[in-house]
């Protein structure tokens, strides 16, 4: 067998054998090594194991050359320490901006709980009153948005039977919805309201029935409030132009595939007395949640471009507690104070709970107490 025969080095000729113990009693320097029985296992397990992994975090101490051994056991501390400080890193950033952090990942944005400063109990305030100036004195709403703008909206995706663009245009006219029936300053001052009728399925017959009596003939049961913010104007005046809102929008595939949104919305009007030169200004806070199917005609008798109302849920301060007149009815002054109710304590201005849970704890226990308005 020539010089180069076998890869491994596991045994040698005779005649290599002879030649090597000659030299070695020469001194010659270039006398072949007998291969160790360690070095002939290493040299089997290498050659029945030639491509076997090494854990990242897995140092070989038991063959093999050690230079190459603890370049691998480096490289896996630089991992581990890199990893570490990423790590490190994203803590940090989540704890400075969560909400950032959450858009990082797909789909996150509409998986995300509402924000902070939503779903929280509010912070206190002080007692001072509100006026014709600053109508959100002394209240939470002051800092809360004006309008629309504090609604929260969820980017369109591809939902049931429309596509992107169809569920686009359903939350547009959602938002439409909601500046008509709740924001809309003719409705505020006891128009009826057209727009935002006109946006709803005309061949629901149970909310057409509401809406062709509701405003008629108003009851608990045909409430237009139920929908819709109004007051009766030869009594309460808006003061100033702006409500203050806070509230979400959301949606998710509903029965036979339609688009099922829910609009869940506080709404804070300030009002004073219709009486001219009247400044006594009170807030009114109206929150609602609105459901509604954007259904598919091929499988719903529907109009296009309107939506049949799944359910309607509304809880109000200061609107005049089991009265249906069809109007919110404020209270001012020393009759606010006498009027509140005797229920259970409740704070309008907190959203930290769903609306059913505030309803269910009031059933059968009169007007709840407002904590503030």
């Amino acid at each position: 067998m020539s010089k180069g025969g076998e890869e491994d080095g596991a045994s040698i000729s005779d005649e290599e054998l002879e030649r090597f113990l000659r030299e070695s009693e020469s001194g010659a320097k270039e006398a072949p090594k007998e291969p160790s029985a360690r070095a002939r296992m290493v040299a089997r397990r290498l050659r029945e194991e030639p491509d076997r992994p090494t854990g990242w975090r897995t140092y070989e101490l038991g063959g093999g050359p050690r230079g190459k051994q603890a370049r691998s056991g480096r490289r896996g501390k630089k991992i581990w320490y890199g990893t570490g400080l990423l790590v490190a890193l994203v803590l940090l950033v989540l704890a400075l901006n969560p909400a950032g952090v959450v858009g990082w990942f797909p789909g996150a944005e509409d998986e995300q709980p509402p924000n902070a400063e939503e779903s929280a109990a509010p912070y206190a305030v002080n007692a001072q009153r509100p006026t014709l100036e600053e109508p959100f004195r002394g209240s939470p709403a002051h800092k809360w948005d004006d309008g629309l703008a504090g609604i929260r909206f969820p980017e369109a995706r591809a939902t049931g039977w429309m596509n992107k663009a169809q569920v686009d245009q359903a939350l547009n006219r959602t938002r439409d919805f909601l500046s008509a029936s709740s924001l809309d300053a003719a409705v505020l001052r006891g128009k009826r309201p057209e727009k935002a009728i006109a946006l709803i399925n005309p061949r629901q017959q149970d909310v057409q029935k509401l809406l062709k009596t509701g405003f008629r003939d108003p009851s608990r049961k045909n409430n237009p409030l139920l929908l819709f913010s109004r007051f009766d104007p030869a009594k309460v005046k808006l003061a100033g132009d702006v409500v203050k809102t806070r509230g979400r929008v959301t949606y998710e595939v509903g029965e036979r595939g339609a688009l099922e949104v829910t609009a869940d919305v506080t709404y804070v009007y300030p009002v004073i007395p219709a009486e001219a030169g009247s400044d006594e200004v009170a807030r009114t806070i109206v929150r609602r949640e609105t459901v509604m199917s954007w259904d598919d005609p091929d499988k719903v008798v529907t109009r296009p471009g309107t939506f049949s109302v799944v359910s309607y849920k509304l809880d109000t301060t200061n609107g005049g507690c089991d009265i249906f007149n069809g109007y919110l009815n404020p209270r001012f002054g020393h009759e606010q104070a006498s009027g509140n109710g005797s229920g259970p304590a409740v704070d309008p201005y907190d959203r930290s709970r769903p609306i059913d849970e505030r309803i269910r704890e009031a059933e059968g226990q009169g007007c709840g107490r407002a904590t503030r308005t």
